[in-house]
């Protein structure tokens, strides 16, 4: 089963490494933070193999990134334990602005501080003359 949250890294724990009879290995845990609902929640997940480890390290504790994951339980001893396994870690998208209300998807009350760009083929010469000074003729009280 393939999973993906968005979140931060809220800690990372030390490298483990080993040998089995497989050979070498290296994994490395750490706890990601996400939001769920009103309040956040966090996630005790790893990583297996120096490639992995190493595209974690890019990432420092508080980077708000995006994990692809897969969830798997298995039985020892009469015990279930769950693994969740990182396979992908990139930053998180962006929040993108919507010029109509000036918001961003996921961020109540952000004002965007850039105006729209205009159209592909928009024709500043022709609109020039809509923006003229004012002449002084106008009824304004101020």
């Amino acid at each position: 089963m393939a999973l993906e949250l968005e979140g931060r890294i809220a800690r990372k724990l030390n490298v483990q490494t080993g040998t089995s009879a497989r050979g070498a290995w290296s994994k490395q845990e750490f706890i990601f933070e996400y939001q769920e609902g009103n309040f956040p929640s966090q996630i005790c997940m790893n990583v297996w193999g120096d490639d992995k480890v190493k595209d974690l390290e890019k990432y420092q504790v508080g980077d708000k990134v995006k994990i692809s994951f897969n969830l798997s339980s298995r039985e020892y001893n009469g015990r279930w334990y769950t693994d969740v396994r990182a396979w992908r870690i990139e930053p998180a998208a962006a929040p993108q602005p919507d010029y109509a209300t000036g918001a961003v998807a996921g961020g109540a009350g952000y004002v965007a501080s850039e105006a729209p760009m205009p159209a592909p083929g928009y024709d500043y010469a022709a609109s020039a003359g809509s923006y003229a000074a004012p002449t002084g003729d106008d009824d304004l009280p101020f």
